[in-house]
């Protein structure tokens, strides 16, 4: 994320992006914003994920994806006087209400046989013969 970081602030440059950016007109709360983001957003919520990848399946780990609009709609909502309309209200319960079920569905695990080979339903289980070596 640094380098990639590192690499598009350089090419910003190289394209001109800077020429009427000037530090002193960016009110001291952005930057406070900024920095907030660069450290809980990005290091923070990198490592936690990175984390829980350790420890709870890909699917569900995966969720974060839809949770986190949710919270930053509502962030917005409570700390940044954002309106909240009810196209947004609707949607944030679609997405609440899909993460609950992939949370709590069961995956179907596949079996596998002693050739190693994975098998899907129980009926087709291929099993070995003396025969078939």
């Amino acid at each position: 994320m640094f380098a990639g970081g590192v690499f598009l602030g350089l090419a910003s440059v190289g394209l001109g992006e800077f020429r009427n950016f000037h530090p002193s007109s960016v009110s001291r709360s952005a930057w406070l914003s900024l920095v907030y983001l660069i450290v809980a957003g990005s290091i923070l919520g990198f490592t936690a994920y990175v984390w829980l990848l350790h420890h709870e399946s890909p699917t569900k780990v995966g969720t974060y994806a839809y949770v986190n609009p949710v919270v930053a709609v509502l962030v917005g909502y409570f700390l940044g006087g954002e309106p909240l309309g009810m196209r947004t209200i609707v949607g944030t319960l679609f997405v609440l209400i899909s993460v609950v079920v992939i949370t709590l569905t069961r995956g179907a695990k596949a079996r596998t046989y002693a050739g190693g080979g994975a098998v899907e339903p129980r009926s087709t289980r291929l099993v070995e013969t003396k025969n078939s070596r």
